[in-house]
């Protein structure tokens, strides 16, 4: 077993594809089915189904893979502390970040890390948290800006900003409601489930997902959400740095202190560029309001995982 036949198969579970996986890890499909093989044989054990499409991982593949994931991202940092990267602030690094929060925040910080750090090359993606962190276990991510905490054991958090939940709705309909215990049943609109801001928003309320509604939407946009709010269709709760001027009319406030979700840093315990780390959260605290850089005025909200 060596650890470039682990490589092999983390990137096959990734792709589900024979030809994908070998362009990935720069050799000829014949060279990686081939190795797959003697894998197998080594182990005495089948670790993917090749009758299916896409290619599925057995039931003991699925945990040789997970231990797998964990052996070559241990190996890949282990050279980059020996060559010194942990230093290195350059080259390519994978980001994901939660889609109620990537519109708002990443145009506030994002120019001015990219003009003091020309060597970086980040490529970023919106993803959903659970997502992020699967791809931060696998290593095909570097870095999570998400809600925390997550409570993993593999997963290391680092704190950035608190940012409170604003209600949003007509002010005849939100002007009373400025205490969570006082929201109604009725008229909540939310996200499509899987969004931790979903969580947040029912764990805000004290309230289940109900079909209790004339009308039922899904959605994973939380402009989607403002613009039927401004027709009359019920009312929301919003992240408070996606609060435009035009907003003003629809917006109410919690009294102090205020419900708020802590935004945070995630990588896996492995991660061993600090530079990086530090450079990138600097970057990102010094974008937001002073105001959500401690949680004095705040009550953190947490998400429950499902």
């Amino acid at each position: 077993m060596t650890i470039q036949q682990l490589r092999y198969i983390v990137a096959l579970n990734h792709h589900r594809n024979f030809v994908k996986a070998a362009k990935e890890c720069l050799v000829t499909q014949p060279t990686l089915t081939m190795q797959l093989k003697k894998l197998e044989d080594e182990m005495g054990v089948t670790l993917f189904d090749r009758s299916s499409q896409p290619l599925e991982p057995t039931s003991t593949g699925i945990q040789v893979i997970l231990r797998a994931q964990e052996i070559v991202q241990q190996s890949e940092q282990l050279f980059d502390f020996v060559k010194g990267k942990h230093q290195d602030v350059s080259g390519k690094f994978r980001i994901g970040i939660i889609p109620t929060l990537a519109p708002y925040l990443l145009p506030g910080f994002l120019p001015a890390f990219l003009t003091n750090n020309p060597k970086t090359e980040p490529v970023i993606e919106e993803l959903q948290t659970e997502i992020i962190l699967s791809r931060l276990k696998e290593g095909s991510l570097d870095i999570g800006i998400l809600a925390t905490p997550i409570n993993e054991p593999s997963i290391r958090e680092i704190p950035l900003f608190y940012e409170p939940f604003y209600l949003y709705g007509k002010q005849e309909d939100i002007k009373h409601l400025d205490d969570s215990s006082h929201l109604p049943d009725k008229g909540l609109l939310l996200l499509e489930e899987g969004h931790c801001f979903r969580s947040q928003t029912l764990e805000i309320c004290k309230k289940k997902a109900t079909e209790d509604h004339q009308l039922h939407y899904k959605s994973g946009s939380i402009e989607s959400l403002k613009a039927l709010v401004q027709k009359g269709l019920g009312y929301t709760l919003i992240p408070a740095m996606s609060a435009k001027e035009s907003d003003k009319p629809f917006l109410g406030f919690f009294k102090s202190p205020q419900p708020a979700r802590e935004i945070g840093l995630v990588v896996h315990s492995s991660f061993v560029k600090e530079n990086l780390l530090e450079i990138l959260r600097a970057s990102i605290i010094e974008s937001v309001p002073e105001e959500f850089r401690t949680d004095q005025n705040y009550f953190k909200v947490r998400w429950r995982q499902l």
